[in-house]
């Protein structure tokens, strides 16, 4: 096979387009943010505290106190910012796979890894499950599977109608959190073999054939 030659090469092919270009808040952000999931999975939430965070980031405490206002800001963008990175992790493990079935194993497998996976959420879990629970239970649980399906919902919308995409996301965050958060489930979400009956005999039929919820 002939090697390109310098002649054969067009400009946009010599062209690297340049990184882009974190400004000094989103430098701030993250460090806080890492630094926070670290607090917590060494001191839990109650214990950390805003000095905690800035030694571990590496701030000075008025640094970020600038940034965030305070430990509640804080803990809110680094919850969001972690919903996100989940969510779109889950979604990326979706967009690989070829077959509806392929996709939800996928989808369920790579959200219970994220969640056992994450220590930060484990020590909330084991020591500090009044500060998680309620945000995933009764009424605040419904907007929690609202907002974690619409995060998720774009991983299947090539499978099924369009106005269904919405509610079969609900859908499997419902069916995921029930088998995935603690106390723990006879089936075993990070195991492939384990997952596929529950996706193949449960949550399927309840996508294709009636309406998702119902």
């Amino acid at each position: 096979m002939a090697l390109p030659t310098m002649s054969s090469v067009t400009p946009e092919d010599t062209t690297l387009s340049p990184p882009p270009v974190e400004s000094p808040a989103e430098r701030i952000e993250e460090r806080a943010v890492r630094a926070t999931l670290v607090c917590v999975a060494r001191h839990g939430l109650a214990k950390t505290t805003f000095d905690d965070v800035a030694r571990e980031a590496g701030c000075a405490r008025a640094t970020l106190y600038r940034y965030f206002g305070g430990k509640r800001q804080l803990v809110l963008i680094t919850t969001a910012r972690e919903a996100a990175r989940i969510a779109a992790s889950i979604r990326a493990a979706a967009d690989v796979e070829e077959t509806f079935e392929d996709a939800v194993v996928a989808m369920f497998v790579r959200a219970a890894r994220e969640l056992r996976e994450h220590e930060a959420l484990q020590f909330l879990f084991a020591f500090e499950p009044e500060v998680v629970l309620p945000h995933v239970t009764f009424d605040a649980g419904n907007r929690f599977l609202v907002a974690a399906g619409s995060a998720i919902s774009p991983a299947i919308a090539r499978f099924i109608p369009a106005e269904r995409v919405e509610r079969a996301g609900e859908w499997l965050a419902r069916v995921a959190l029930t088998h995935a958060l603690p106390p723990t489930s006879p089936i075993d979400l990070t195991d492939e073999a384990e997952t596929r009956p529950l996706v193949r005999e449960l949550v399927l039929p309840g996508l294709l054939h009636s309406e998702p919820g119902t």
